[in-house]
């Protein structure tokens, strides 16, 4: 069974009702840009650390890493262990393509930002 995937829509609805956003890309590219409300842990450091995902029944962390192939890899290996979680579907790219808000290189970014959003 592949891991579950949620559009951008569906996943900014999750995190709104309380589901933790979890980014699993490495310190590089988190560094260069995120979503502001991610918590950073890295695929590299999963296994070590997966029971800091911060996930419930409830509220399934979404997964979210550059396009969508390594999230969905955390995710089937999360579902193994028994933590619910879903992927955002093309990651970072579909956050940014959506004009949500992030962070850059440590700034969050007005110009991605609020203009024209609705939660």
């Amino acid at each position: 069974m592949g891991a579950v995937e949620v559009d951008l829509a569906e996943a900014l609805r999750r995190v709104a009702d309380g589901a933790p956003l979890i980014d699993v890309r490495e310190q590089a590219e988190w560094d260069d840009v995120h979503a502001p409300q991610a918590t950073l842990l890295p695929m590299s450091e999963l296994q070590e650390r997966w029971s800091e995902v911060p996930s419930d029944d409830e509220h399934p962390a979404v997964v979210v890493c550059h396009s969508g192939y390594r999230s969905a890899q955390v995710v089937a290996a999360l579902e193994r262990a028994g933590v619910p979680a879903v992927s955002l579907a093309g990651g970072m790219v579909a956050w940014e393509q959506g004009r949500e808000p992030v962070v850059r290189g440590g700034a969050a970014s007005a110009a991605d930002g609020e203009r024209g959003h609705e939660h």
